[in-house]
């Protein structure tokens, strides 16, 4: 059986992580907007291609997000989305065109998440990122060339999470009035994450 499963949570609360032990777990897709975006930046919408406006340095607008996710949801046999829905207009047209079969919300406290996202190092030469506190490098020479990313950085931190509060609460509420909502601990180990949400996924 393919599952259709939705990941919500903030930056930082594991979203990426999660969605690709159920992909490996359940044959599934990962479905990120980023992702998305890149593999159909020529499609053609009645709004012009994805290219046009990332090459521009735009936000590709809502309706061009919503074409290209809803031809990637079409094309997988399963899926776990992750990224999308970012506001309530695309949380309205996601229930529009496909059934979910569950509804994660990874909940952080705020202070976790600035914890895990300040705390992230990225490698410059391979684009591996590590963590100060639970995956760091024993090779001294990969440490010393880690950076700190400025999306990473404390105020940008502060940043993000405040933007995902005002455009993200209405998609939670969307799905909590759907009753397809399910809040598990995000703070708990990834293991024991992963065993919540596959509680959820297989009743």
């Amino acid at each position: 059986m393919s599952h259709r499963i939705l990941l919500l949570g903030a930056p930082g609360a594991g979203k990426g992580t999660q969605s690709k032990k159920l992909a490996e777990e359940y044959g599934i897709d990962h479905v990120t907007t980023g992702d998305a975006l890149r593999a159909n930046k020529d499609m053609e919408t009645e709004f012009g291609t994805p290219r046009s406006f990332m090459e521009a340095g735009e936000l590709v607008p809502d309706p061009v997000v919503n074409e290209i996710v809803k031809t990637a949801l079409s094309d997988a046999d399963g899926f776990v989305l992750d990224g999308y829905p970012r506001n309530l207009d695309q949380a309205e047209y996601l229930s529009d065109i496909t059934d979910l079969d569950a509804v994660v919300f990874l909940d952080v406290d705020d202070e976790v998440l600035v914890d895990r996202l300040t705390g992230r190092r990225m490698d410059p030469e391979t684009g591996e990122i590590y963590h100060v506190d639970f995956d760091w490098p024993d090779d001294e020479t990969i440490r010393e060339r880690l950076v700190q990313r400025e999306d990473d950085q404390e105020d940008t931190v502060r940043d993000r999470l405040e933007v995902y509060r005002e455009n993200t609460e209405p998609v939670i509420e969307h799905f909590r009035q759907e009753g397809d909502l399910v809040e598990i601990d995000g703070e708990a180990t990834p293991e024991e994450v992963f065993d919540r949400i596959r509680d959820v996924i297989e009743p």
